[in-house]
């Protein structure tokens, strides 16, 4: 018997520092990023990088703060209805066999390559439809990566909403539409909220599908949706830090700094959007 405790206890304390290496190989690589972009990027921030448009491989970073902008919440402005939508009718009727097959597609096109979906908006929105290199093709690139982790995030949302609720509603004399529009999104309003963050910050540290379909700009966007190249963050990141000049490397540097401050908030907001939806429940 005390031979067996031993053994137990050996495991036990070999699994926890198994689980110890295990987060310091995620953690620390992380925390060297985080770090990086901080410490050199945080050295390049300056009031000339808020309020100057790229110019060559120098100037600011106005152009590409505006266009990550437009890019990120334009692609929610299509994403996040449908996928609401869609997540609402997964969790309410989607128990058939048409309910299976919406969850396999969005499964499915969350393991598409990013690269794939630009490749794939290049050839129909930038070339068949004559858009060019647009806003509005990156935002629907974007949005098309974005719909199915909103969907699911919607639906376990809303599968979480107790079947009281929907009892006492049904009780009142409310129809379907009523029950699930005013009483159940409602009280699953933070868990919906936190997947649209979520799928926000994703999109703001996207690069490989806007190569395709956005182009670049050292220019300020004038508000034309197609046929007009818009700026980002992330091309910056990509194309500058290649460059055998010091300017472009700033540049990158804040850059990745203010992609990462981005990120960083938007997943704090989901993060107390949850925990207050967990407080509720």
């Amino acid at each position: 018997m005390l031979a067996r405790h031993r053994r137990r206890l050996l495991g036990n304390r070999l699994y926890a520092l198994l689980c110890l290496l295990a987060f310091l190989v995620v953690v620390l690589p992380l925390a060297d990023i985080i770090w990086m972009a901080v410490a050199r990027g945080g050295r390049a921030v300056s009031w000339e990088l808020f309020s100057q448009v790229t110019n060559g491989i120098s100037g600011g970073l106005l152009n590409a703060i505006e266009g990550t902008l437009v890019l990120s919440l334009g692609s929610l402005v299509f994403a996040a209805p449908i996928g609401v939508l869609t997540g609402i009718y997964l969790a309410e009727f989607g128990n058939g066999r048409w309910g299976r097959m919406v969850r396999f597609l969005a499964d499915v096109l969350t393991g598409v390559p990013s690269i794939v979906l630009g490749y794939f908006s290049y050839v129909t929105l930038v070339i068949g439809l004559g858009w060019q290199f647009s806003a509005l093709a990156g935002a629907i690139t974007l949005a098309i990566m974005i719909t199915p982790y909103i969907a699911r995030f919607a639906e376990l949302a809303m599968r979480q909403n107790p079947s009281s609720l929907r009892e006492a509603a049904y009780a009142l004399g409310c129809s379907e539409a009523q029950v699930t529009m005013k009483v159940l999104l409602p009280a699953a309003r933070s868990g919906v909220l936190t997947g649209v963050l979520i799928s926000l910050a994703m999109s703001v540290g996207e690069t490989a599908p806007l190569l395709y379909t956005a182009g670049w700009s050292n220019y300020l966007w004038s508000g034309h949706m197609v046929k007009e190249p818009i700026g980002y963050l992330t091309y910056v990141i990509w194309s500058f830090i290649n460059q055998p000049f010091a300017s472009a490397h700033a540049l990158a540097y804040a850059a990745a700094f203010l992609v990462v401050a981005m990120v960083l908030l938007i997943n704090i907001a989901a993060r107390l959007l949850l925990t207050r939806a967990q407080r509720v429940a």
